[in-house]
Order: structure tokens, then sequence, then C-alpha cells
């Protein structure tokens, strides 16, 4: 069984494109890990609040609502320190600078193999191949 398993690490991927966020669960689950899904920050913050498990935020940075991703990413890192963060967009790439500190970030179209060498090295966790 992969170190994610055993330690149950719940990746909570953030992505408006219904598509993307389906395929980026799969690669994740894939990896073993466990996954939620949210369409935008306000769900990802209800989230948040009521599985205090998660243990990486997974966000794209454009998204509609009340907040975009590099928004939420600095409230989760305010409200939720522990929560590992990683950061994506296929329009924006942010200066470190503008990300909450410790936050990663990956450009899209990105390869399953990115995400898991992002998620070892936020999580110390054996990933399986995807």
């Amino acid at each position: 069984m992969a170190e994610s398993a055993k330690r149950k690490d719940i990746v909570l991927v953030v992505e408006d494109d219904v598509l993307v966020r389906m395929n980026t669960a799969d690669v994740i689950r894939d990896l073993g890990f466990s996954v939620l899904e949210a369409v935008d920050a306000d769900q990802a913050i209800a989230l948040l609040e009521s599985t205090p498990a998660i243990t990486v935020l997974f966000t794209d940075i454009q998204m509609p609502g009340s907040m975009d991703g590099l928004r939420l990413a600095a409230v989760v890192r305010d409200r939720w320190p522990p929560v590992a963060l990683l950061i994506t967009s296929g329009q924006v790439s942010p200066h470190t600078t503008d990300m909450p500190s410790g936050a990663h970030f990956i450009q899209k179209p990105y390869h399953p193999l990115q995400i898991g060498d992002q998620l070892r090295e936020l999580t110390g966790a054996q990933t399986g191949q995807p």
C-alpha cells in the first residue's frame, strides 16, 4: 500500500472547467490520494471547513466566484496553515512573491508526472505511477 494511502492524504482540486477537474482528480486518485472536488473558492472553503483532514489544495488561478485561486490560496494559508498549496494556470504565471509562502506552481497543460512530482514534494508521500 502506498504511504499516501496509509496517511490518507486528501487533495482538494478546485477547477471550474469540469473536464479538467475530472481528469486531474482521476490522475491524483491513480497516484494513491483521496480527492475532493470544488468548482470555485466558495465551495472549496466549505469543504475545508467540513473536512479538516484535507492536506493539499490544488487550485486553478482563474475561476469565477468571490475570489480567484491566488486569493483562495492566501485564505487557506491563513486559516489552514498545514494545508500544502499547489497552484496552476494556463493563462497566468505568478511570481513566487505573488503566491503564499511555500506554495508551488505548475503551468497548464500539465503532465500527470508533474502532478505526482509536486504532490510527492509537498506531502512526502510515495506516489504510484499515473
